[in-house]
């Protein structure tokens, strides 16, 4: 594993790794959550976000102690295949791979259906096929040729997402009518359960983020600055957003559920702030585009050269711009494959669920990976307060989670794990890795037989 973190270079700094993992976040989500979580809770709404907020950050500490001692390329894959072993590793990279290519195609066909809105005359069947080889190709290019070329551009779109989210927040509060956002009732804990499990989802993609964390610079350090100063300023950013739409809009919200932040827009600038706000929409989803494209290829990377994935051109550094290139480019291929076949919805939502169970993972290894720091004297890794209180408590809170979820989003889960198991042990079996040599042996012998007639 050393030898492998010696070919990549930590040029990731944290305001490089916090707009990574800003950028992986905050993508389609926000620009259509507030009316559905208003749709739920009214203008209790509020509440789903503060509780999810408390949640995620237990979990999210939990990453930040594990991403601390655990500093290899991989994030969350690697988290879990040093703790736990080969089987857990390929499991997770198998499960964030699915989420993350099934996440960027829906994306991708977000941003495709934006662009249409605002250009109808461009909108046919071969335009969005050629957008998809355009984003994708363009993409894998720029992380090919560099890291640093990658993580300045998803800099540079973090910057440009944010900025209109913060002009509808700080403008928009004088538009705010006080009396929109006064509760009528009080939901119950389930409903605010339900709907929590809805805006976990709006908090993914922090793990697939630190996939990068073996080209980042003073790791033990940086890591967990960078993923709780990111969920803090994730979070601040949604309940701002929620009740200024929710004061603004009040109980139409729900009726804007397609754009609502453009709804909010049109109120507080007039027809050019729908317009605007589509646009930043766009960018958004772009951005989130772009974190992935930097993030998700290095657990292809680490999985393939810990033999875990078993194709080992995957682990492949570029000799000029030492990247994983080949990584890359699968994984660019892939998403144009997927978006352009359509945004897989059904199978995102089990990869979306997925990501709950790798995040239990996280929590239970952090329980195991106490044992093996108990003399960390010198304080060289992060350590959360509280003895094994937020991770036990994380535990809980993500089982919570999984009840949540409709029956046959957990059989559909179940099914996956179990296809996933019975391929991985056909993989390592005997009998495979015995006809695999066995047909390498046939296709040497005439080489051999060449040179020994040469």
């Amino acid at each position: 594993m050393k030898e492998k973190q010696k070919n990549l270079k930590r040029e990731i700094s944290f305001l490089g790794l916090s707009s990574n993992i800003i950028n992986t976040v905050i993508g389609s989500g926000i620009f259509v959550l507030p009316a559905i979580i208003a749709a739920d809770l009214g203008a209790a709404s509020i509440l789903a976000y503060v509780f999810c907020g408390i949640l995620i950050t237990l979990m999210m500490l939990c990453f930040a102690e594990v991403g601390s001692k655990i500093t290899d390329t991989g994030g969350v894959y690697i988290y879990i295949e040093k703790t736990f072993g080969k089987y857990p590793g390929f499991l997770t990279a198998c499960l964030i791979l699915l989420a993350t290519i099934t996440g960027v195609a829906a994306i991708a066909n977000a941003v495709i259906a934006v662009i249409f809105k605002l250009f109808p005359f461009f909108q046919s069947e071969i335009t969005r096929i050629f957008f998809f080889a355009f984003l994708f190709s363009g993409l894998g290019y720029i992380n090919v040729i560099g890291l640093k070329k990658g993580v300045g551009f998803v800099k540079m779109i973090t910057f440009i997402k944010i900025v209109p989210l913060l002009l509808i927040v700080f403008i928009g509060f004088k538009d705010v009518n006080l009396t929109n956002l006064i509760w009528e009732t009080t939901p119950s804990i389930q409903q605010i359960g339900t709907t929590s499990l809805i805006l976990f989802f709006a908090f993914t993609g922090a793990g697939s983020a630190l996939s990068v964390s073996g080209e980042v610079r003073n790791p033990q350090r940086t890591i967990p600055r960078a993923i709780l100063f990111s969920i803090f300023i994730v979070g601040v950013i949604y309940v701002l957003v929620q009740t200024v739409s929710q004061g603004v809009l009040g109980a139409s919200l729900p009726s804007f559920k397609e754009n609502p932040l453009g709804e909010v827009a049109s109120h507080i600038f007039g027809p050019i702030g729908f317009g605007l706000l589509t646009i930043g929409a766009a960018i958004s989803m772009f951005g989130s585009i772009s974190s992935l494209v930097l993030s998700v290829p290095r657990v292809l990377f680490a999985a393939s050269e810990d033999n875990v994935i078993p194709i080992k051109i995957l682990s492949k550094i570029h000799i000029k711009y030492i990247t994983p290139y080949i990584a890359i480019i699968t994984f660019t291929g892939l998403g144009f494959l997927f978006a352009s076949f359509g945004g897989f919805k059904e199978l995102a939502i089990i990869s979306s669920a997925a990501s709950l169970i790798i995040a239990l993972g996280v929590s239970i290894a952090l329980l195991k990976l106490r044992r093996s720091y108990k003399d960390d004297s010198q304080g060289k890794t992060f350590r959360i307060p509280g003895g094994y209180v937020v991770p036990i408590l994380s535990i809980i809170v993500i089982l919570w989670f999984l009840s949540n979820l409709s029956e046959n989003k957990i059989l559909g889960l179940g099914l996956l794990i179990a296809i996933l198991t019975i391929l991985y042990f056909l993989i390592n079996s005997k009998l495979i890795k015995r006809l695999t040599k066995n047909i390498e042996h046939l296709t040497d012998s005439p080489k051999n037989e060449d040179d020994s007639n040469q």
